[in-house]
């Protein structure tokens, strides 16, 4: 892991160079109470990244994995995660990437695609469909489970879900807590369609946390919606059509 400061926050990355030498920039974005190494290392997006070429840059948001953790909510506003990625941008010098991001990391990929559409060749917005414009992230009452003592104590299939992941990936519990309740940040449906650059929506069949891929790419001119067949939310991250999918569209945009 490699380090550097983001306005004062310590964030964490990785910065692979593809298998042959040089090649174009991409930035992975993770999820919520994910980080890295699960959302991207463990399901072989790195792997499939570098072996078709392209350099391989993938950061810990705030408040995850080795990122600095922070506990006040408005640390987590989604323009300054976005910002993390632009800044960790300017600091391997690197002027524009296609950007890659899985649910929340999606959610900070619209929000550079806004603040910073230059820096970008495109977006790729996985794991999150209509509800980018209708509904603002995951049910506040993640935060809550997150909070529980146990998670015994706990019976929503949602919560249980979030607060299980969590602590399979070893996160700081209160850090979640306070990212869910400060990046809750609505995008209108003007801002979507705002967007000008080459997008992918790719969302699985099954996924009941994202809401309607095709319904998100129709607001936002230059986008493709990408069904993942027969996934659900967890299990489309690292599904054999998503990878080919998205490789498919980086060969073909501009």
């Amino acid at each position: 892991m490699r380090f550097f400061n983001s306005d004062g926050v310590s964030i964490a990355y990785v910065d692979i160079a593809p298998e042959g030498g040089q090649g174009e920039p991409i930035l992975l974005i993770h999820g919520f109470a994910s980080n890295h190494t699960v959302n991207w290392v463990n399901t072989l997006w790195v792997k499939s990244l570098t072996r078709a070429g392209y350099r391989v840059v993938a950061l810990d948001n705030r408040g995850h994995g080795q990122s600095e953790k922070l506990y006040q909510p408005e640390a987590y506003d989604s323009y300054k995660m976005a910002a993390d990625a632009r800044r960790l941008l300017d600091h391997l010098e690197i002027e524009k990437a296609d950007v890659m991001g899985y649910s929340m990391g999606a959610r900070i990929t619209a929000h550079l695609a806004l603040s910073a559409p230059e820096r970008m060749r495109s977006a790729i917005l996985g794991g999150l469909g209509i509800h980018l414009v209708e509904g603002v992230g995951l049910p506040l009452g993640i935060a809550d489970a997150m909070e529980v003592p146990s998670l015994d104590d706990l019976t929503d299939p949602m919560q249980r879900m979030f607060r299980a992941f969590a602590e399979q990936t070893k996160s700081d519990l209160r850090a979640l807590a306070a990212c869910i309740r400060g990046s809750r940040q609505v995008l209108t449906r003007e801002e979507v369609s705002s967007i000008r650059l080459p997008t992918l929506v790719a969302v699985g069949t099954k996924d009941d946390v994202s809401g309607s891929g095709p319904e998100l790419a129709a607001l936002i001119p230059n986008a493709v919606a990408l069904d993942i067949p027969g996934r659900d939310h967890n299990l489309a991250v690292g599904d054999r059509v998503h990878k080919q999918g998205v490789l498919d569209f980086l060969a073909q945009r501009p």
